[in-house]
Order: C-alpha cells, then structure tokens, then sequence
C-alpha cells in the first residue's frame, strides 16, 4: 500500500504481513495475516510513530521516501519495544544515525537489552509533552497493555491517539484503512477478540486502568499498531475492550463453548448428544475437536462465552493429553468465573473427570455436572447426555 493520510501531514505507512504462520511463534494468523501500522508525522520536527517487524523493510522505507528524506525524520517513538514494533530500528538507526529514540523509562532499558542502543535516547515521562510545531505530542504510560514499558502517545491537534497494541487485532489490511471504508468489520472484530484473547487477556485489569486513565481525553482517531484505524466510530473499539476486559471478573456472554476430544469415537457420541440438548434449549453454542483446532481460537471462546461443557476420555488414569494443553493455556490466560459441565468416557478406569476439576479449580469455575461412561455409551446414556446438554443450555440463558 502507499502511505495515506489520516490528517494533514499525519500518515500511515505501515506495511501487512501475509507471510508469517505464527505471531510470537504461538498464534496462527496464517490465513488472517496482520498489519503493522506506523505513522509519520511532518512538521517543524517529523516524528516516526511505532516501526515494524523487519519484513518487507524496502517497502517500510519507501514509503516514508515518497514523502520525506528518511534521514530528515527526527524523532522516532517507541511506544512499545516487542520486535514487531521495532524490527526495523536497526536499519533505520543505520540509515538516520542522528534520528532521537523516544521511548518510556522501563522501554529505555529493554531498548539497550533488545538492540544494544544506548546513543540518541530519551526517556519521556509518563504525561510528558512535546512539541513538534503545530502539532503537540502527549506520552502516556499505560504499563502491561501489554508489557511494563508500553505507553500510547496522543496528538492533541488532531485528537488522535496512537494506541500501539491497545485497541489492535489480527488482520492484514484489504484494501480499507478506515473503520467508515471497510465492509468487513465483522471479520476484524472477530479478530479482534481472538487477538485480545491470545494476547492481552491476561492483562486486562491493566486495560481497564489504562482506559479509566485517558477516559478524559478527547479522541476523534484511534491509530493501533494492528488493525482498522477508528475515525468514524473510535469508542467503539474502547467499549469493545471494556468489555472483554471486565469478563475477567464478571459474567460473560450468554453462550457456550463445548470442547470435546475422541480416541474411539465414544466420546464423541456423547458429544453428539450434549449437543442436540444444546440446540433445543435455544442457547449460542461454539463447538471445538481439541485434537484439530488450534488453542488460538478455542481461547477466544472460552473468553467470551459463560458456560464451558469439557468432553474427554480417560488417558492411562488421567486426562486426555490435547484437552489438558487446552485446559493449561485456559489457565494462563486467566480464563476464570465459569459456569461448566463435564462428561467422558473411560476403560479400565476413570480420571479424566478428576483432573478437569482440578485444572478449573483455580479459575473458580462452577462445575455443576459430571457424567462419566464406562466403554460405550448406551441408549439411555445417550438421553442423559441430551438432558445434560438441554439443561446446562437453560441454566445459562436464565443466569441474571
């Protein structure tokens, strides 16, 4: 893409990312890809916003070059230093040896850590204003959104905040930059979620303090480091991660999330059944095979959704492995205040059932119903999955 402006002399020129299978080596983003957006602003003093991975770096630096000399940029802001943000600093710092490295106290440190960069740093503090000539930049701290040291900057000419990893999401760019331009909103919030969920979710009281925190700023624009760039609606993307922020200690959505995994296909025969009763009781239900979708995206529904039904066979005495790492990454994520059910089959003996409410226990999920079958399910444990199904799908859509 070339660099388009958001406002006089503010641009983006950012690059998108379809090569890459795993963002931090973990999350798949292979199909969705994901952008990495870097803002240039020019005025008395030109200021270069967040940078990128170090991809497609003859594109980064062409951009910029099509509107101004790269080595007359100024200042660059580092409002976060993961390496997707600053990738590329190496060969900028080669490229324009004078430019001045603005970064947060703690960011200063991971500065010298991550690139060995000691020459042309300043620490800007929390609240610390700059001028540039019309235009003014604010720097606000806003730790563990999502490590110590990210912080967001704010134009207060043109009200916009540049929010780094807050407010951004999976999703290369097609074509549309704005929220008011793009016809698949519906897609970029999804990943939204998935990107909240995978990254940020463990840190979301940190969130909400940071949004509690710039709540009195007033903001036209909200220019993440991934995603659509907020004109037409900027809050929308806030209250969106209020929201998911506050499902960490309150009630979630009103839905299910049914995870099952089958060795021989008695489990899944339960599963079958728990899910007919679930679709009579008329509540939203989201359904995973542990064993072929990725922990990514079973995250973003175990965030959003109240009720959880865990499906597993017993594994010599204990849980089946896939469900477990499932279960483990629920935990990291700090996945917790659920309501949840749990059935299975098992051989020789049971266990599954055991470790499942172990692995919750913590995460104060509410276990209400353990169905465990021995071998095969019969006709009658096939009804009892249904009512089990049916029953929990109630209990959730009456839950205040």
């Amino acid at each position: 893409m070339r660099p388009v402006e958001i406002r006089p002399k503010i641009y983006w020129v950012g690059v998108n990312d379809r090569f890459t299978q795993l963002f931090e080596g973990l999350w798949p983003i292979g199909e969705e890809g994901v952008s990495y957006n870097s803002y240039l602003l020019i005025d008395e003093k030109s200021v270069l916003i967040d940078l990128a991975k170090s991809i497609e770096t003859d594109e980064f630096f062409s951009q910029i070059d099509q509107l101004i000399p790269i080595s007359k940029i100024d200042y660059v802001v580092l409002n976060h230093m993961e390496p997707d943000h600053t990738g590329i600093l190496g060969v900028l710092r080669k490229i324009a040896p004078k430019i001045t490295i603005l970064v947060s106290e703690k960011g200063q440190r991971m500065l010298q850590a991550f690139y060995h960069l000691t020459e042309n740093v300043k620490v800007v503090r929390d609240t610390e204003e700059l001028d540039i000539g019309e235009k003014k930049l604010k720097f606000y701290y806003t730790p563990f959104v999502h490590w110590p040291e990210t912080m967001m900057t704010y134009e207060t000419t043109n009200k916009i905040l540049f929010s780094c990893d807050g407010f951004g999401g999976y999703g290369a760019l097609r074509g549309a930059l704005f929220d008011d331009e793009c016809k698949e909103q519906e897609f970029y919030e999804r990943e939204m979620l998935r990107y909240y969920a995978n990254i940020v979710a463990t840190f979301s009281k940190p969130v909400l303090k940071a949004i509690e925190k710039l709540s009195s700023l007033p903001i036209d624009i909200i220019a993440p480091s991934h995603g659509l760039i907020w004109r037409k609606d900027p809050l929308k993307v806030v209250s969106l991660y209020k929201k998911w922020a506050q499902y960490m200690d309150s009630p979630a959505e009103k839905g299910v999330t049914l995870l099952y995994g089958s060795m021989y296909g008695n489990t899944e025969k339960l599963m079958s059944s728990v899910l007919k009763g679930l679709s009579a009781s008329g509540v939203p239900t989201e359904v995973f095979n542990v064993t072929q979708t990725h922990v990514s995206y079973i995250l973003a529904s175990l965030w959003k959704n109240r009720g959880v039904i865990i499906g597993a066979p017993t594994y010599e005495g204990s849980l089946f492995p896939p469900m477990g790492d499932v279960l483990q990454m629920a935990t990291v994520k700090r996945v917790q205040n659920k309501t949840a059910a749990i059935f299975g089959s098992y051989g020789w003996s049971g266990g599954a059932s055991k470790r499942i409410r172990e692995m919750v226990e913590p995460l104060n999920w509410q276990v209400t119903e353990v169905f465990d079958v021995n071998g095969g399910p019969t006709q009658e444990d096939l009804q009892r999955a249904e009512r089990l199904g049916f029953e929990f799908g109630k209990k959730i859509l009456e839950q205040p």
